[in-house]
């Protein structure tokens, strides 16, 4: 996989076999309101810790089990944490404590710890948590030296445990902890919301009703803002953003425009510690009471409640927890008296480690700011992502009406004027994936703000060279956002055999520049329009790809629309065809899933459902490996663990098929387990989109649009666009941390076009760390594992080309 700098890149590698936790106790807990996904990382961080020789230590019941002792302080084996993976909530329980406020509490947990010889914390909790974590460690020595005077322990325990190391994991649903894009448990409250939402707009449908929504929420806003992103909403009322006075007014009149736009219902999201101007509360009911007198709407208020912190653990949960949890045992192996207590979080889609006490007064200064009606400087500290969800939310919530519009035909003799009104096409290519639609909503309606005349093409390159291709306004694309597959249509066809047609259409339409959502195909396409910009003076235009398949193996980007969606269906279902053997005796299930040569949805789904091998094209195996393989399992199978799941992705190997797999299994575990197998098929494809791709599309979709206006500006002389250099035909994709617009041409050696997947792929990473929680011996590369950071201040302004997710 890797190119010729494989070699030079091997000394800069490390390899935690270095770092070997032998004669180390490490204590996991979690601690504070449950969030779905706490599971995941104690799972990860126990298994992680048995891997590196560490002992384990569970406390159940949170700071209280660590105080009260006993029974509550157990030591966790490798089969402990079996099949816990898709349970939300803690198993190891948690409690809010108050005699860990107190120093006796403290006093108390310390002998507790040092009795067992427990150095090592790693604490999942919020903010309240972490902060008791810290305050603890910097006690400690004190603590020993009080505990050493009253005769509880001896000299030689103070000098062997001198030093307490913590690590932290953010468990919250909130996502209030500054310096983290996301918390454990967000994700997956987000579900809830969302397929209550969803729900509930059918029903308000029908009856033309309102409904105002109460989201969790007390001090952020955070759950409120994405949901309402991710629904359409049309309002939303967050702490961090009061509305401005007299939004009485302003929002009544929002609402009855809608449904003079033949829309028949209303949705009003609330988090439940939202605040006008003068700091006074508001609350549904008030809402609620404000349009019933004033618009005469059937109303009704809905709270969710606790419904958000249940249910089973989103696929994006899982896969956080579980990299994080190995990320912290990390953190603690490496940790030394002078390091601080740090959390373990992701920025973007990498793993960062940051100073846990400046990410706490982060947190508390936010709260700071809005006693202090400072909300621009709220926002601002809540960090990258959430600024870009609040401008994205801004930027679609306000409708111009057309009278506002610059319209193109009645100032053509002004050359000032015309400039910013332009024809921009938004089309579909290649196999539809979820969130392609709400990508396309946002696409129109931010394009409608910058003043540009949207068009709609179906069926892809093919509608375009028959001329599929209309006008499509502000309300052709309302209530788009939570439809799953393409609604504009799309086909896989390639624009290199229709040159003409396509030219032809573009000087009809005038097509000033086009935004293409899909996957390979598009990438594809993209490249044979430029590569014909030297025959075709119609295609020097701006071009712009939002990545869009649930195969993620579009070029430059690490995330692809659509597969957090399809992710999400093979974990619910694995998780089910594992339950459907609860009972009886032991069972090995082969599960083939989709993704061409791509082995993205096989691997991640796998470390999400707790797969026991995962096979893939990217990483060959022969006999021998299928060999170890089935021996490993029926090792397993001997013990308390009754079952096993092996992933197969569709294309990983010509011969080894799955019913060849699953022979193979069924022969050699013969006495041991019997085996099924599955093929889960175009369920994957299917669905409605989840939170993360209905947000992910509308951002990356709006960001686009912003370019595509930069773009034609730029390139706009002489009364008509053109553009014809390599960045003005982009795709967008997310590396890493940041959003970046890359000129396809200079992808096109980063492309495997075979077997259609990038030559490097990031979550092949990911793979040891799957092989480690199924107790597979391996080599893990930690040069990737988040070095400590400090939590960034000020930022420089945004390029044109990157920005934060």
């Amino acid at each position: 996989m890797a190119g010729a700098s494989a070699p030079k890149r091997q000394d800069t590698r490390k390899f935690f076999e270095n770092l070997s936790g032998a004669g180390k106790s490490i204590a996991v807990l979690t601690s504070g309101g449950d969030a779905q996904g706490m599971n995941a990382a104690v799972r990860a961080a126990v298994r992680m810790g048995i891997y590196v020789g560490a002992k384990v230590y569970f406390i159940h019941e949170g700071y209280q089990g660590m105080v009260d002792g006993g029974d509550n302080i157990k030591e966790a084996k490798w089969e402990s944490v079996s099949s816990m993976l898709q349970v939300g909530g803690t198993v190891i329980g948690s409690a809010r404590c108050k005699d860990f406020r107190t120093h006796e509490g403290r006093l108390k947990a310390a002998h507790n710890l040092v009795q067992r010889d427990i150095t090592n914390l790693c604490v999942i909790g919020g903010d309240g948590s972490l902060t008791g974590a810290n305050l603890f460690r910097e006690e400690w020595s004190s603590l020993l030296e009080e505990l050493l005077q009253q005769g509880l322990i001896d000299e030689e325990a103070t000098q062997r445990n001198s030093e307490l190391h913590i690590v932290g994991m953010v468990g919250s649903i909130d996502n209030d902890f500054c310096g983290t894009d996301m918390t454990i448990g967000t994700d997956s409250a987000l579900h809830r919301i969302i397929e209550v939402v969803d729900a509930i707009m059918t029903t308000a449908q029908s009856h033309q009703r309102t409904f105002v929504l109460e989201v969790m929420g007390r001090h952020c806003g955070y759950l409120a803002l994405v949901s309402a992103l991710a629904c359409g909403a049309d309002w939303v009322f967050i702490p961090e953003m009061p509305p401005e006075d007299g939004w009485e007014d302003n929002m009544c009149q929002k609402l009855s425009e809608n449904r003079a736009d033949k829309k028949r219902l209303n949705i009003i999201i609330v988090a439940e510690g939202a605040i006008d101007r003068h700091n006074k509360s508001i609350t549904p009911d008030y809402i609620k009471d404000l349009v019933v007198r004033r618009l005469g709407f059937d109303t009704r208020v809905t709270i969710l409640g606790h419904v958000q912190r249940g249910g089973t653990p989103s696929a994006f949960d899982r896969i956080l927890a579980s990299r994080m949890g190995v990320e912290a045992v990390l953190a603690l192996l490496e940790a030394s008296a002078n390091t601080p207590a740090c959390v373990v979080s992701l920025v973007g889609n990498q793993a960062v480690r940051l100073p846990l006490m400046e990410c706490v007064q982060m947190t508390q200064e936010v709260q700071k700011a809005m006693d202090e009606k400072k909300f621009d400087e709220a926002v601002r500290l809540r960090g990258r992502s959430f600024e870009n969800n609040l401008s994205t939310y801004r930027l679609l919530s306000f409708r111009k009406a057309d009278s506002e519009l610059p319209n193109g035909e009645e100032e053509a003799g002004d050359e000032e004027q015309i400039d910013s009104s332009f024809n921009v096409a938004v089309m579909n290519v290649g196999a539809p994936a979820a969130g392609m639609n709400a990508a396309v909503r946002s696409a129109v309606r931010v394009g409608i703000t910058e003043g540009h005349k949207m068009f709609a093409v179906n069926d892809g390159f093919e509608g375009f060279y028959k001329g599929q291709i209309k006008e499509i306004k502000w309300g052709d694309v309302g209530g788009w956002t939570g439809q799953g597959g393409s609604l504009l249509g799309t086909k896989r066809t390639l624009p290199g055999k229709h040159l003409d047609k396509i030219a032809e259409q573009m000087r009809i339409h005038n097509i000033n520049a086009l935004l293409v959502v899909g996957g390979f195909e598009a990438f594809e396409s993209i490249l044979q329009l430029f590569v014909a910009r030297a025959d075709y003076e119609e295609f020097c235009i701006p071009m712009c790809i939002l990545p869009a398949t649930i195969s993620n193996n579009v070029p430059g980007t690490d995330l692809s629309l659509g597969a957090d969606t399809s992710l999400n269906a093979i974990v619910e279902t694995c998780d089910r065809i594992k339950q459907s053997a609860s009972g009886t005796k032991r069972r090995v299930f082969i599960i083939e899933t989709m993704g061409g040569y791509c082995g993205y949805l096989a691997t991640v789904g796998g470390l999400a459902a707790g797969a026991d091998t995962v096979y893939i094209y990217e990483e060959p195996f022969d006999i021998r490996d299928l060999q170890a393989n089935v021996e490993h399992l029926t090792e397993k199978m001997k013990t308390s663990i009754q079952r096993g799941l092996v992933l197969r992705n569709e294309n990983c190997n010509e011969n080894f098929t799955t019913d060849f797999i699953y022979q193979l299994y069924s022969e050699e575990g013969r006495g041991v387990f019997d085996c099924r197998k599955n093929i889960l098929g175009h369920m994957q494809q299917g669905g409605a989109p989840s939170p993360f791709d209905r947000n992910f599309g509308t951002k990356i979709a709006a960001k686009a649009m912003q370019w595509i206006t930069r773009t034609l500006k730029e390139s706009y002389k002489g009364g008509r666009v053109f553009a014809n250099s390599e960045d003005t035909a982009c795709l967008l994709g997310m590396r890493r941390r940041t959003l970046v617009f890359q000129p396809v041409v200079q992808l096109r050696d980063e492309t495997d076009f075979v077997h259609r997947i990038p030559k490097e792929q990031w979550w092949l990473k990911l793979r040891p760390l799957m092989k480690i929680l199924a107790k597979y011996k391996t080599s893990y590369d930690v040069s990737d594992s988040g070095q400590l950071e400090h939590v960034t201040r000020v930022r420089p302004k945004d390029s044109n080309t990157s920005t934060a997710i």
